[in-house]
């Protein structure tokens, strides 16, 4: 038995099933390839892990979808936007230092989870208060954005679009998480797209996450939508905290991937 091969899937499953609930897969999914894979170049490892991961991020897009109410006026500008800032993002990666934005990450993290602890209301009540242009500005410019740092970067990328829905247009967690899958499969296929072109991803590897990766996601989606959006609350804050302290040691004190 190949156990590197069992730990890879095992850790698809679990990244499948935390990205599906609050996002955060990559903090367990990425180093899991790095760990298997020591010698592969990061860009192959990227591609290979967005080649696998976008299934079990559409697996959970498309149970939210038969259960939960999209608001397409503001989730369509957002997606395509990402899609377009991610493209881009990618492309970008390859010609700046991302450094500082690994600096910087831990940091804005905290702010999230302090603000979302501190508003104990935030994101428990489903209230959309934008309408028109205003909310068709605040989904272009956020989805663009955070699509370039998913391509650029990517490490909490779920974790912001999140936030962005819950607290920029008023969603409770439950309506956010699954408004982001559908910006998250737009930066995943916009990425994938750039590193399958280039020649890298490990497709035969890609396939074997996407397996376990879907599985994970179906798990994560139906318990999800049967705890309801205070174990959702609860769930992104955890996630947010391990990602700040992930972030943080690979910024300041070990070796960063990306």
């Amino acid at each position: 038995m190949d156990y590197g091969l069992l730990t890879l899937a095992l850790a698809a499953l679990a990244a499948g099933f935390v990205d599906s609930i609050v996002g955060g897969g990559g903090l367990i999914l990425v180093p899991a390839l790095f760990s298997a894979f020591p010698t592969t170049p990061p860009a192959t490892l990227f591609g290979t892990n967005k080649g696998g991961a976008i299934w079990g991020t559409s697996a959970a897009m498309l149970s939210f979808l038969r259960r939960v109410r999209i608001p397409w006026s503001t989730v369509l500008p957002a997606a395509l936007a990402a899609f377009v800032g991610s493209f881009f993002g990618a492309l970008a990666i390859s010609h700046v230092e991302s450094g500082d934005f690994r600096k910087a990450l831990p940091f804005i993290l905290t702010i999230v989870l302090v603000y979302t602890f501190w508003r104990k209301d935030l994101g428990h009540h489903h209230k959309p208060h934008l309408t028109g242009r205003t909310e068709t500005v605040l989904a272009v410019i956020g989805g663009g954005v955070i699509g370039f740092y998913d391509g650029f970067f990517g490490p909490g990328t779920g974790n912001f679009l999140v936030f962005l829905f819950v607290r920029g247009f008023g969603y409770d967690f439950l309506h956010a998480t699954a408004s982001a899958k559908v910006v998250n499969v737009a930066c995943n296929l916009a990425a994938l797209i750039l590193f399958a072109a280039k020649g890298h991803v490990m497709w035969p590897y890609a396939a074997l996450i996407a397996v376990s990766n879907i599985t994970g996601s179906v798990l994560g989606t139906r318990l999800a939508m049967r705890r309801g959006t205070h174990f959702v609350r609860w769930m992104f804050l955890a996630i947010v905290a391990l990602l700040i302290a992930k972030t943080a040691w690979d910024a300041f004190f070990g070796a960063v991937a990306r």
